[in-house]
Formats: C-alpha cells, structure tokens, sequence
C-alpha cells in the first residue's frame, strides 16, 4: 500500500465527521433562517389582524353612529307626531267639552219651559173645572146630561158634514177626470213631436245662367210648352234672373215638372223627345217614391198587413197639403197621438194607429169633394181590405157617419189636436217660432230667473228661477207678472199656462 493510499484511508473518518458536523451546521443554520422567517410571517399577520380589527371598529362605529341618529330623527318626528295628536285631542275635548256646556245649558232652558207648561197646565185645568162648574150653575145640567146633549147636537152637525163631504168628493172627482183625460191629451201631444211642412202653389228651379232660360223656351216656346203638357203646370220664365216659376195646384205635378227640370238642365239636351222620355222616367221614379213613402210610414208607427194599394195612397199623401199642412205628415201624428191616447186608456192600441194612419187617405184623389174625404177614404178602406171597424172609424172622424167604437171617438179627438195645434195650419213656421222665442224672452226678461222654456206648443212657459234671489212669496207675484206681461204684448191663440219652479238644493260632500 501506497503512502497516498493509506493517507486516504486514514483522511475518511476525518472527512466523514467533518461532513457530518458541516451539514448539522448547514441544517442549523437553515432551521434558524425558517424560524427568522416564520417569525416575520406571524408578525406581519399580526399587524395585517390589528389593522383590519381597527378598520371593523372604525367601520362598527360609523354604522352604530349613523342608526344613532337615524333613531334619534325617528324620535323627534314621533314625539312631533304625538304632539300633533295630543294637541287634536285637546281640541277635541275643548269642543266636547262647549258642547257639553251647550248641552246643560239647552237641557236647563227646556227643564224650566217643561216646569213652566206644567204650571201653566196645572192653571188651565183649575181654570177648566171652574168653568165646568159655572156652566152646570147656570145651565142646570149635569156633565153627563151636556155630554148626551152634545152629542147629539154633532150626531147632526156629522151628518151635515158627511153629506158635504160627498158632494165635495164627486165633484173633485168629475174635476180629476177631467184633468185626467187633459193629461192624456197633453201626454200625447208632447210624446208625439212631428215635424210641420208648408207647403204653397208655386216652386222654383234655380238655373245655373240665364242663357238656359232660351233653351228650356225652345225654338218659338215648343220646349216649354211640351214640357207644360206633360206635367199639366205652368212655367212662368220672366226677368227674375237665373230662376224659373213653376206653378201649379196639384203639388205631384209641380214635383214632376220641377224633378224633370233639373234632370234637363243637369243633362243639357233639351227638345221635346228627350223631354218626353225625362218626365215619363220623372213620373216612375215619383210613383216608386210614394210607394216607398207608405212603406216607410206603415214601418215606423209598427202598423203590419196593408196592401200595396193602400201604401200606395199614403205614399201619395206626402204630395198633398191641407190648409198649408202636409196630409202624410198630419197622418203619422193623429196616428202616434191615438196610439199613446188608446195606450193610456187600454183600449186597442193597434186599431188606433191604422185608423188613424188611414183616416185622411181619401184626400189622395184627384176627384174628392169638399167635405167628402172621409165617405171617399171609407169606401177606399174597404176596398183595401180593411175590416168594417176601420171603414166606420174613418167615415166618421168627421162626423159624416155615428161613430161606432171609443177608437173613432180618439181619431176625432187626434185629428182635432193635430189641425189645431199651433204652428200646425195657417201660421207659418218662423212666425211659430219667433211667437216661442218672445214667450221665452219674457219670462227671461224677470230678475231671478235661471231658465225658461216653452213647451206644449206655445201653451205652458216653464221658469226655473235662482232661490236665494226669490222667495216663495216673491214667486207667486213674479208669476202674475210675468202672465200679465204676455197678456199685454203677445197674440196668441187659448191660454199660456206660467209654471214658475223655485227648488231648494243642498250638496254636501262625504270623505
């Protein structure tokens, strides 16, 4: 073995210990660097731990500072609120408590009238039986011999009385019928609002220029005079500008001649060919209309089951007037009035109102008779079909022939209304209504007075007047004015009848 072997060998324990006690050192030291560390781990944590603990608590108090005065605000507007209500309640118990004070104040006042009548009551029964006394002194009668003549003296005096009392009884009751049957009239009347038409002899056509005036004459008048021949009216053609007169009784042949007319004008060729052909087509289409017209009336009034012929004759009506009144237009009314009439008195609604629609359907023929419209319009019934109660209905709502049933009775009576109502015949319709409008003015004219109407066709004046400016007593006087007043400047026919109102209206408000 070499000296460098054996140097070797020895140097291996020597090398092993000291690598040995190296790597305990290098242990130790790195056990001391992680304890160093750790120790600096745990500090930090510490002081991150310290400072979020003091970030909470500043964080905590904040919050318990702000619900402090959130509660506090709650507080003081709950102690307000208790203010309030305590301060509503004192003034409820300060008003209960007046109320109160009135109230034994009121019950003192009626204790002392109460002692006070009880008094007076107490006098006036010694008064009494000192009276009763001196009577049976002077009248040597014993209050049961006065009693039984007593009674016997008002047995009489009952008897008396109840036989006035009868007497007084049906003569109310004549009074109330009669009032009765003039608030069906009156009730029919006002339910039954037909229109009025007036109606005259002439109509005019207005022309778009007066060079049309040439072309309607023709050459030497045979235009004008073809169309006169066919429509049986006359044209009356003079300076008046840019209008021709067509005149004639018969209304349906003024309406041909004034339809044909138009239909010419609007068409622009006018000779005696084309003329004849426009008014033959004129004279269909016003055929057609009248049937229409009837149908048109039988459906409105509900009147079921008439010929063709009698809608016909109706429709034919519409061309006719009667002292400047429209006879389809007076029709429908007598027929809506002895309707509402035969409703209220329960007679037969629908014979009523076909005889009534039916009533003046004579006065459709060219042919008719003064005063003979009504035998003429039976005898058509008849002819139509119509059973013999509405043939005698007819025949006699002029009187021409004995009426035969209540219904004829009611025909007379709405015929009668409808002619004579005002604005119905010989009074022109701004004349009507310019005779309302100064009823109306009148009465408005009055201090006190909120509104006023004219109703029943001129007969009543209605006046709703202002209460706090007139009293009761007032009103009776305003009323005597205001018919003194109509009395002195209007004409007028029968009697206006001044209905003066004054209402007392309270409102109040629930919350």
């Amino acid at each position: 073995m070499d000296i460098k072997t054996t140097l070797l060998i020895l140097a291996l324990p020597i090398i092993g210990t000291f690598g040995y006690f190296l790597k305990a050192y290098i242990g130790k030291i790195k056990l001391t660097s992680a304890e160093t560390r750790s120790q600096k781990i745990v500090e930090e944590a510490v002081r991150d731990a310290e400072a979020k603990r003091k970030e909470l608590l500043i964080e905590a108090k904040d919050q318990m500072l702000r619900e402090r005065n959130l509660f506090e605000k709650e507080m003081r507007d709950r102690r307000q609120e208790l203010q309030n209500i305590e301060k509503k309640f004192s003034q409820k118990e300060e008003s209960i408590d007046k109320r109160e004070e009135q109230t034994k104040r009121k019950e003192k006042i009626l204790q002392l009238r109460e002692q006070e009548n009880q008094e007076r009551e107490e006098e006036l029964r010694r008064e009494f039986e000192r009276h009763r006394k001196e009577l049976e002194r002077i009248s040597n009668l014993t209050s049961k011999e006065a009693k039984k003549l007593l009674l016997s003296s008002l047995e009489n005096e009952i008897k008396f009385d109840a036989q006035k009392l009868i007497n007084k009884i049906e003569e109310e009751t004549k009074i109330t019928a009669e009032r009765k049957a003039r608030e069906i009239v009156l009730s029919a009347i006002q339910r039954s609002a037909s229109d009025f038409t007036s109606e005259s002899t002439i109509t005019t056509v207005t022309l778009p220029s007066d060079d049309m005036k040439g072309r309607i004459i023709g050459r030497e008048g045979r235009n004008i005079r073809t169309l006169e021949n066919l429509t049986g009216v006359d044209m009356i053609i003079d300076d008046t500008p840019e209008v021709v007169v067509i005149s004639g009784f018969d209304p349906v042949r003024r309406e041909i001649a004034k339809l044909s007319l138009e239909r010419l004008i609007q068409d622009g060729r006018i000779h005696p060919a084309i003329i004849e052909e426009v008014v033959k087509k004129i004279t269909g289409e016003i055929e057609k209309n009248m049937l229409e017209e009837g149908e048109k009336a039988a459906f409105e009034l509900g009147i079921p089951g008439l010929s063709r012929d009698a809608l016909f004759a109706l429709g034919k009506l519409k061309y006719r007037t009667s002292y400047g009144q429209n006879v389809l237009s007076h029709s429908r009314e007598v027929a809506n009035l002895a309707g509402i009439m035969a409703s209220e008195m329960d007679l037969d609604v629908q014979i009523a109102k076909r005889a009534g629609l039916l009533h003046d359907i004579g006065k459709g023929l060219d042919a008719e008779g003064e005063g003979a419209h009504a035998i003429v319009g039976a005898e058509m019934a008849r002819k139509f079909g119509e059973n013999k109660q509405i043939e005698n209905i007819i025949a006699s709502h002029h009187n021409d022939r004995e009426a035969e049933s209540f219904e004829a009775i009611l025909i007379q009576v709405a015929d009668t209304i409808s002619a004579s109502r005002p604005g119905a015949r010989r009074e022109s319709i701004n004349t009507y209504v310019k005779r309302l409008e100064n009823l109306e003015s009148i009465a408005a004219s009055f201090k006190g007075v909120e509104k006023c109407f004219a109703i029943q066709a001129g007969r009543e004046i209605r006046v709703m007047v202002e209460n706090q400016l007139v009293n009761d007593e007032k009103a009776e006087v305003m009323a005597r004015d205001i018919a003194k007043k109509i009395e002195s400047e209007l004409k007028y026919p029968g009697i206006v009848k001044v209905t003066l109102i004054r209402e007392t209206r309270i409102i109040d408000y629930a919350r």
